[in-house]
């Protein structure tokens, strides 16, 4: 196996191990307090400007993990498959982490979160493509 193959491997495996606590730790913080997204978004206050929340790499782990399958998107090879043949794209991805109350609906407003969890798609199918 060549070394940049193994490093490969090695960050999905680590990747998709840490993922759960990842997702279940993932906080949204505004102006006055901090909310836990994975138990309250809808308590998000519409006229927040000062919101974090999951990194797109997060994002499109959590629909690789199959996080997002209530809300359409397939898992794993599958996900993947569907992403290179343009049945999935990015949009779709955060459209279904927002409806899982996983992301705030602004992320949908930010070309660079959406162009990043692209990437993040596109670099998961290289990974797996070894």
């Amino acid at each position: 196996m060549q070394f940049a193959t193994w490093i490969h491997s090695a960050f999905l495996v680590s990747s998709i191990t840490l993922l759960p606590g990842i997702a279940d730790s993932q906080t949204t913080t505004n102006s006055s307090n901090t909310v836990n997204t994975a138990t309250s978004a809808n308590n998000l206050p519409n006229h927040s400007t000062n919101i974090s929340y999951l990194k797109p790499f997060d994002t499109a782990f959590l629909a690789y993990q199959g996080e997002l399958k209530q809300q359409g998107i397939s898992s794993g090879a599958t996900l993947i498959s569907e992403y290179q043949t343009g049945k999935v794209t990015a949009v779709d991805v955060v459209k279904a982490a927002i409806s899982a109350k996983k992301l705030p609906s602004q992320v949908l407003n930010k070309p660079d979160y959406l162009s990043a969890v692209n990437s993040q798609l596109t670099t998961l199918a290289a990974q797996l493509s070894y």
